[in-house]
């Protein structure tokens, strides 16, 4: 039993340390410390995060799966560089996911229930200024749209829409437009589920997709 539970501990050491890389990358990725195209080397990252190297392969594997990291098995893996066909599918899926996402919110909407966490997920992306770390706008981001998956409740769209390559797009295509465009189509779709409109509230998600393409071409 001692044994067992020696081996348990060590396994879930193993685990905290790949978490802690993989958190690690997409942080610096969110925050443009990373960008695509770098090289992700084992040595460096490994002494980085005080872990050894097979955390860091273990974390790259689950980049990997996650579209974010592009390896190669003759040369150091990388974060993955999109072309411009890549970029319009992710925004193809993007659009779907998203109007799907809204729409389910608008009309699982209860103001009793969810008002108090949607508002608070758009005071938090109020708060972004031009001035503001891309991190910090990243995280105002994935709350909004946390909140909104919450609302419309179908655990499967909540399981798959994190996949959605848009944090590589916005990663490689930095803009301050692509901020303020945001800014303003996420006031659009939380209107639209506030008055529990899934139409208004799909158009609005769709139209912000269609937005950020504009502005990448």
């Amino acid at each position: 039993m001692v044994h067992q539970q020696a081996d348990a501990d060590e396994e879930h050491g193993a685990a905290g340390a790949s978490e802690r890389v993989y958190r690690g990358i997409m942080q610096d990725l969110e925050a443009h410390r990373m960008v695509p195209g770098q090289r992700l080397v084992e040595t460096e990252l490994a002494l980085r995060f005080g872990v050894g190297r097979n955390a860091v392969r273990e974390a790259i594997q689950r980049l990997a799966v996650r579209g974010v990291v592009d390896p190669s098995r003759f040369r150091s893996p990388s974060i993955r560089q999109l072309d411009l066909a890549e970029t319009n599918e992710i925004l193809d899926v993007a659009a779907a996911m998203t109007g799907l996402a809204a729409r389910l919110a608008a009309i699982a909407y209860s103001a009793a229930r969810d008002r108090a966490a949607l508002d608070a997920a758009m005071a938090m992306l109020a708060e972004i200024g031009p001035q503001t770390e891309p991190g910090e706008f990243s995280r105002a981001r994935r709350h909004f749209y946390r909140a909104i998956l919450a609302i419309g409740g179908n655990r499967e769209l909540q399981r798959l829409f994190p996949a959605i390559g848009m944090h590589i797009i916005y990663s490689q295509f930095q803009s301050p437009r692509l901020q303020q465009v945001r800014m303003a189509d996420y006031r659009a779709i939380y209107d639209a589920i506030v008055a529990r409109d899934g139409d208004a509230a799909e158009r609005a998600a769709r139209g912000h997709v269609d937005h950020v393409r504009s502005l990448l071409g």
